[in-house]
Parts: C-alpha cells; structure tokens; sequence
C-alpha cells in the first residue's frame, strides 16, 4: 500500500539536495522497516518495493528482521531508504511520532489496532481500528498533502483489492 503511495504523491519519496537547493523526486521506491533488535533499533530497506508482491514484501520483511535481530544484517541492506515504515503495534504502542530518518521526507508509523465500537448511520458497529501517525519535511510536505497521501493510504488499507482495480 505505501509502495503504491509513494508513486501516487511522489514528494514523499523524495529528498532534499540542500547544496543545490532543490528537491530530488525518487524514480524508485526502497522502503525503509524499523526493526526492534537487543542493540536498539535498525531500518533494514525493502529495495525496488514497489516491483515485489505481496508474497515477496513479506518474505523480505520476515528475512530482514530476523537477520537484523540476529546481527546478520549487512550495511548496504541499512541504505538507500527513500521512506520508512515504524510500527509499535507488536509491542503495545497505541501512539506515538515516529521521527523522519534523513535524507527521506516521510515516515509512517503504525500503532496497535483495536476493535472498537463505531457509529455507522444509526448504530454502532465493532470496527478494527489502526491508529497511523505520519511525520514529515514540511520543506516539501504541507499539512494538506500529508492528509490527503494518509487518507489514501487508509483507503486502500480498507478496501485493498482496489489496487488491483485501478
């Protein structure tokens, strides 16, 4: 879903060349994956996310982690992230301001999801909720494109195979 994201609002798949002063649109997409190990926490990069399927996604994330927690990780499996992806959700986090890791402009984070009672036209339903916080450069971000790729993002979290309909 972030991968389709980042091609749909390229400015967060960005950075910023600061010497020449202008913002460098990324032609790929390597998303970054917080990983909690017994060291402190590492960002393994997804490399070409947008090319993978959903199969490989997680085959890459399972392998990634694992070999990050167990100090198997190589350096160059650490660069050349263009967004990252923080989740807290497995360890109870229900929010939090996960902070944008330079040179990207962006980074989701993912917090624990509830069942919770929500009003639908004239009573409440269970719903699962997933609270999402994003942080981002407001030097090539405002708010109202921060909120629009987020509300994107929790439409195709709702209703996913609509990404294979567009």
């Amino acid at each position: 879903v972030c991968a389709e994201a980042l091609k749909r609002f390229p400015r967060f798949n960005a950075s910023i060349d600061v010497d020449a002063g202008h913002i460098v649109l990324k032609g790929y997409v390597h998303i970054g994956m917080a990983v909690d190990t017994p060291r402190g926490l590492l960002v393994p990069v997804i490399h070409d996310a947008d090319q993978k399927s959903i199969l490989e996604l997680a085959e890459a994330i399972s392998d990634l982690a694992t070999r990050a927690r167990q100090k198997k990780i190589k350096p160059e499996e650490l660069e050349g992230g263009t967004f990252s992806i923080s989740t807290q959700g497995g360890i109870g986090g229900v929010g939090f301001t996960p902070i944008v890791l330079w040179p990207q402009v962006a980074i989701l984070g993912v917090s624990r999801s509830t069942l919770k009672p929500v009003w639908r036209e004239d009573r409440f339903e269970p719903r699962t909720v997933l609270p999402l916080s994003l942080s981002y450069d407001h030097r090539i971000v405002d708010g109202a494109d921060a909120a629009r790729f987020l509300r994107w993002i929790c439409r195709a979290l709702e209703q996913p195979m609509n990404l294979f309909l567009d």
